[in-house]
């Protein structure tokens, strides 16, 4: 059966696939007070993995999002791949607490370079930002430096209190939105002139024919 179409069901406006993928887990609540959320734990190869749907309102159209949670799972790292096709956003996801899961974000990046589509949203997320700052290893300052770097947002959040979790999701859907809008504009004129050499190329057909059959 083929994929559901990103847009166009009768209970949503979009459907957004979202990977979450990194070193440090991000336990959240996408609230919108429309609807339950939906959550499922699948046990894969003795991996979990957390898969999440919510539906969510933004610019007045609804907004389903379908996570795909991975992050804080050393293990899933090989299998991860067959995750990355068809993910509209990717959150990469460091604990600030711990440097070296922040120096391996590059490592993330190259595999979505590697694995998913060229105009795939991402977005850096650091973790834990709660904790007391004499256990940050990560300053705000190198986070955002690196965004700066890949040209992505940044965000620092913390499971525990929710802070600046929703917002994440916000963001990253409403960039999503936004590239699907504007490809589908795109997509009409490209539609007309395709057409249009076509009407050409028949309506010469059609002269040479006439031109033949007078001779």
């Amino acid at each position: 059966m083929a994929a559901p179409p990103a847009r166009a069901r009768a209970d949503y406006d979009y459907l957004i696939k979202l990977l979450l993928i990194g070193d440090s887990e991000l336990a959240f609540r996408v609230e919108s007070g429309r609807g339950p959320s939906l959550y499922i734990k699948i046990d894969l190869m003795l991996i979990s993995i957390d898969f999440k749907i919510r539906t969510i309102e933004l610019d007045s159209k609804r907004i389903k999002l379908q996570i795909w949670d991975t992050a804080g799972q050393e293990r899933f790292r090989t299998i991860t791949t067959a995750y990355y096709r068809g993910a509209m956003g990717i959150l990469l996801v460091y604990d600030v607490t711990d440097e070296s899961s922040f120096n391996n974000i590059r490592n993330w990046i190259r595999n979505i370079e590697q694995h998913a589509s060229d105009n795939v949203n991402k977005i850096l997320v650091g973790n834990k930002a709660d904790m007391d700052e004499s256990k940050r290893a990560v300053p705000t300052s190198k986070g955002q430096a690196l965004a700066d770097e890949y040209g992505i947002k940044f965000f620092e959040t913390s499971a525990k209190t929710n802070m600046n979790v929703e917002e994440v999701f916000f963001s990253i859907a409403r960039d999503i939105k936004q590239r699907l809008a504007e490809s589908d504009s795109k997509a009409e004129p490209q539609t007309i002139r395709i057409n249009q050499p076509d009407q050409g190329a028949g309506s010469s057909q059609g002269a040479q024919k006439s031109a033949c059959c007078g001779s």
